[in-house]
């Protein structure tokens, strides 16, 4: 009753104009009416929600045609990671393809491409997110995939001006067509206009353009009609996006068409089926992950699958592509082998590409010569990382995976290279064997400093000792094993050989006594205050052999399977593990015994609304220790080519001295990082449009002489690069303030 009573008034607030709205547009003035369009879209936010569900899931065959327009292109075209290789001479591409799509509420979109034609073979990978424009909810809060604040969010009032454009329809069918538009300058808030069936305040149209990254793109949404199945899903979408990097001009205009096979709307949950699986089980929100089955490249066979005719200018396209390959496949056999060779070198240093070695796999690499892979931190330096990525499927989705990885640090002047590789055997239970080997961190006796600081000041000649640090080599093996649904066992060994980067002589202050070069007593009687037997403590290089136990549990892990393989998803409750070792004393020469225990709980929360917070807390001891050892504790470390959280900063002490690592026997540590789009900047002002996300940081510590140590920062993320800038507190006294830097660019 009361719904119809403001219905009516709301009718006759309009009854002056809908005359003029039975015979097609009517403009309103501007202020007299914005509150008219407030009041529309109070309608439309309120029922956003329950159409966001209102589909349960849904199966559709999804055709998407797109066309790319080199405007301007130099050398640095070739530097982007997802670019596509032009041809010399070809300005202009196309492509299509055809998908089964798998939809699941509230966000879930699986799609798999059947058959794929095109003047480019690459095409698609111009942007491997392109996929992204083609699956949105309108009724979300958010628009691709979180990256923008949708006009139909609940707090969107905050952040858009809403404006009734014109009046459409009969009086008894009127249509609302209303613009919005953002109150300041953001990436993630878009321009356009909604037309907003009366009564049920659904959504027929939409148009929404801004910019994501480096692209910025105009989308236009047709949605099903009122009363039909497919009213509250797409049926086309219509995109133009435009490139510009460094004097590279890329345009592209895509085109697609939905077709939907099987409309599954939400039921309450008393009428829902019982079901056998899971309630954490989301495999059928992913059933077309299974199907592996090669798509199509014949250009005859998808001609029996165009939905939608090729103009006279695309059917041009073809045929001039197809003349040109033949072209080509002449030229090539006439091609040398060494200008063959050299060509790839080069694509190899400014290209990404993958190398296909026939059934033994693939081989993922990105360009060699990459000013992106750069950070800078005001403690270390600058860093570089590069890494490779080997793959090979065998069957029942077992999975060999080899990803080296290299670095090199310009303030330190050291190379950095590791190994990891992951076999797994068992995939439905998550069962792996992984191998790991590397140069670690270089790293210091926790106990050589004690140690020496009970010799007599005027014994030794300390310039000669250099006993401070040690080159780290290790290994570690261990197998992995998912026992139940979000508890993994994993139970290996980790070995690691130390050796000093220079080594020591232990020279005496009196000349008339011969240098020590050997370990072992040598030092004379008349020395009463000193126990020679110190020395044997000290060698030139320390091994280790140590069991290592550590169990992990998630509550509540959401997974899908994809065929036999079993891939966890996210949770709502944080993961805590325990991490056991144990060192053996005697295993290899010079290995020592000790004892290990770290327990470490983190979690990361969505807040909604591209709002987010990360958290951890960790503790850790060594015990048991009889002879030297070094602390090097398995989560709290220093990276010497450091990954936060999300933005590479965030979950790690960036401004901490790397000698407290590993020179504290126990520790108590804790991060929370909050991440939001609109936090401290307006992004009112013509630099600040460019900040994607806001991020506060607060980072503990607490070791027997930092009682506490507190960093506490502020950090920017761009499309372009991270930056944070941190403040330290030892003691409760202030220490420094630094900053990190990395880029980001292509790197998401």
């Amino acid at each position: 009753m009361k719904r119809s009573l403001f219905i009516g008034l709301l009718v006759c607030l309009l009854l002056p104009i809908t005359r003029e709205a039975a015979a097609g547009r009517v403009f309103y003035p501007k202020d007299k009416y914005a509150s008219v369009a407030d009041s529309i879209m109070e309608k439309v936010i309120f029922f956003a929600p329950f159409y966001e569900r209102i589909v349960e899931s849904y199966k559709a065959e999804l055709y998407i045609k797109g066309r790319v327009h080199i405007h301007k292109k130099n050398h640095l075209l070739r530097y982007i990671p997802s670019m596509f290789r032009p041809q010399k001479g070809v300005d202009e591409y196309m492509m299509e393809t055809y998908n089964d799509l798998h939809f699941t509420a509230p966000n879930i979109y699986d799609q798999k491409v059947k058959a794929s034609v095109g003047t480019a073979s690459e095409f698609w990978e111009m942007d491997g997110r392109l996929p992204e424009y083609f699956h949105v909810n309108i009724y979300s809060s958010t628009l691709l995939y979180d990256k923008l604040l949708s006009p139909l969010a609940s707090n969107a009032k905050k952040f858009y001006t809403y404006r009734l454009d014109t009046v459409m329809g009969e009086s008894h069918n009127l249509r609302y067509k209303i613009r919005f538009i953002p109150k300041s300058k953001s990436f993630q808030l878009v321009g356009g206009y909604l037309i907003v069936s009366d009564h049920v305040w659904s959504v027929r149209e939409m148009r929404f353009s801004g910019r994501n990254e480096m692209v910025r793109f105009n989308n236009l949404v047709k949605m099903g009609d009122v009363g039909s199945l497919d009213e509250f899903l797409p049926q086309r979408y219509y995109m133009e996006a435009v490139f510009r990097f460094l004097g590279n001009v890329v345009d592209g205009s895509y085109e697609a068409v939905l077709d939907y096979k099987d409309i599954i709307q939400s039921r309450p949950d008393h009428t829902r089926k019982a079901s056998a699986k899971s309630k954490y089980d989301l495999s059928d929100s992913y059933t077309l992950r299974a199907d592996t089955n090669a798509f199509q490249r014949d250009i005859a066979y998808f001609n029996t699958l165009r939905p939608i005719p090729l103009t006279p200018h695309e059917d041009t396209l073809y045929q001039d592509y197809f003349l040109r390959r033949d072209t080509l496949a002449r030229q090539k056999k006439a091609k040398s082998k060494s200008q063959e060779f050299w060509g790839q070198i080069g694509d190899a240093l400014v290209s990404r590409y993958t190398l296909n070695l026939d059934k033994l796999g693939s081989v993922r690499c990105s360009p060699l010569i990459n000013p992106f892979l750069l950070s800078y931190s005001g403690k270390r330096g600058f860093s570089y990382r590069q890494e490779f990525k080997y793959s090979r499927f065998y069957r029942g989705d077992r999975l060999l995976r080899i990803v080296p990885r290299v670095g090199y640090n310009f303030k330190d002047k050291e190379f950095y290279w590791r190994v990891r590789s992951d076999f797994g055997y068992w995939p439905r239970k998550r069962a792996a064997l992984h191998l790991e080997f590397g140069n670690g961190n270089r790293i210091y006796s926790s106990r050589i400093l004690d140690d020496l600081k009970a010799i007599p000041d005027s014994l030794f000649d300390f310039n000669q000792i250099h006993l401070d640090y040690f080159k780290d080599l290790y290994l570690n093996l261990r197998h992995s094993w998912e026992i139940v649904n979000g508890l993994t066992l994993d139970v290996g060994v980790s070995m690691h050989r130390r050796t000093e980067v220079n080594r020591s002589k232990f020279v005496l202050n009196d000349p008339t006594i011969p240098p020590v070069t050997t370990v072992g007593p040598g030092i004379p009687s008349f020395f009463p205050d000193f126990d020679p037997g110190i020395l044997n403590k000290f060698r030139p290089v320390y091994n280790s052999f140590a069991p290592r136990i550590r169990l992990s549990w998630t509550p509540g892990q959401y997974y899908y399977m994809n065929g036999d393989r079993k891939v966890n998803l996210h949770s709502k409750y944080p993961t805590v593990s325990v991490d056991w070792e144990r060192g053996v004393k005697g295993m290899f020469r010079n290995s020592n015994s000790y004892e290990r225990i770290e327990v470490d709980l983190q979690q990361r929360i969505s807040l909604g609304l591209m709002c987010g917070l990360y958290w951890r807390l960790g503790w850790g001891e060594f015990t048991k220790q009889k002879e030297l050892y070094f602390v090097d504790f398995a989560n709290l470390r220093r990276s010497n080519l450091p990954l936060g959280w999300s933005d590479d900063i965030g979950g790690v002490f960036q401004l901490l001295d790397g000698r407290w690592y590993n020179s504290s026997r126990k520790y108590l540590r804790g991060h929370v990082t909050y991440e939001a789009p609109f936090l401290l900047l307006r992004h009112l002002m013509k630099y600040t449009q460019y900040v994607l996300n806001e991020r506060l940081y607060l980072n503990a510590l607490v070791v027997p002489h930092l009682k506490p140590y507190i960093e506490a920062g502020y950090g920017i993320g761009t499309h372009i690069f991270d930056f944070g800038l941190f403040v330290s507190f030892a003691n409760w006294k202030y220490q420094e303030l630094g900053c990190k830097f990395t880029f980001e660019l292509f790197n998401r």
